[in-house]
């Protein structure tokens, strides 16, 4: 009788931002659904201004890791880092481990992606490799279980509301977007109106980048519509909004809500926000094309498409990719 292969051990390195560390996250459970995993999540922080340098800047990473942040051996099986604030250690990791260590790297880390075993970047970075695995956004941690239990946490609040029942997902500031009070305004009575029409409700969140005058007028004017606008206080409603929505909103320049969304298999519809990105464009032409999300045209209409999948082929191929390795 042959014994059960041990657990892979897989870190997940980031500097802790919720978003950034839910992208490995996301991975590492699609891993777990397709083999035993052990996992640590580590977060790192620089000592002094060591954190705001680039990578090449940083000559000795491990002496200059702020405390708190543990790393050392002995080294995982495999290394999924996510974030600027990892390079210094993701592109010494093969030397520390002596070739052990299978290095992955999500975003475009702006190094040479044959510094590292595997990169997974965004299809709109438009990055080229035989390492290089392509994704429509990013990895993420929605999946239909998940969705359904937060449904349930929430069902008291959210199982009586009519329909249609609208996620309503407003994003902020970037590089390339923003959204000041006028835009919030005209974007609260875009979505108003159909769900007045339609004798709808709403289910709006917001992130931590939503400028506080815009987050504070959608919520005034959507807070007398049925349903919940979500003042970040108490539990995250966030995957609960997910699953009990018939449609979703979701601003534009974010590529981690999109995906999320798109997940789902429900319509997705993109708010335009001020700004341009080519990125952006390519990559919300990518949903369109796969059927997933269109513009939000002041109205809502149902249809369908496969869910996207993203992060389990994802995970499939960061599993490939380790076997070849062994």
């Amino acid at each position: 009788m042959t014994s059960a292969p041990s657990p892979l051990r897989i870190w997940v390195v980031s500097d802790g931002r919720t978003g950034i560390e839910n992208q490995g996250l996301g991975l590492v459970e699609a891993i777990s659904r397709q083999r035993a995993v052990d996992l640590s999540v580590k977060r790192i922080g620089w000592r002094g201004g060591f954190g705001r340098l680039p990578w090449w800047l940083n000559p000795a990473p491990l002496r200059l890791l702020a405390p708190g942040s543990e790393i050392a051996p002995p080294w995982p099986d495999i290394w999924i880092a996510v974030g600027r604030a990892t390079l210094p250690l993701s592109l010494r990791m093969r030397r520390w481990s002596q070739g052990r260590t299978m290095v992955v790297q999500l975003q475009d880390p702006r190094a040479p992606p044959s510094a590292f075993d595997l990169v997974i970047p965004p299809k709109h970075d438009r990055m080229r490799g035989d390492n290089v695995f392509p994704i429509l956004g990013s990895p993420h941690r929605v999946t239909p279980e998940r969705l359904a239990a937060d449904h349930a946490r929430f069902a008291a609040q959210l199982s009586a509301l009519p329909r249609p029942r609208v996620a309503v997902l407003i994003g902020g500031k970037s590089k390339a977007f923003d959204i000041s009070p006028e835009r919030a305004a005209a974007l609260a009575h875009e979505i108003e109106l159909p769900v007045t029409q339609d004798g709808g409700s709403v289910m709006v969140t917001f992130s931590r980048r939503t400028p506080e005058a815009a987050q504070a007028i959608l919520a005034a004017r959507l807070r007398h519509l049925p349903g919940m606008v979500w003042d970040g206080s108490g539990d995250n409603p966030y995957f609960a909004f997910l699953a009990a929505a018939d449609y979703i909103l979701v601003t534009e320049e974010s590529t981690n809500m999109a995906a999320e969304a798109a997940s789902t298999g429900k319509p997705v519809f993109v708010l335009k926000m001020e700004g341009e990105s080519l990125k952006f464009r390519l990559f919300h032409e990518e949903l369109e094309r796969l059927g997933a999300a269109r513009p939000f045209g002041g109205a809502f209409h149902s249809w369908t498409y496969p869910p996207l999948a993203e992060t389990d082929r994802a995970a499939s191929e960061v599993l490939r990719r380790y076997d070849n390795r062994a």
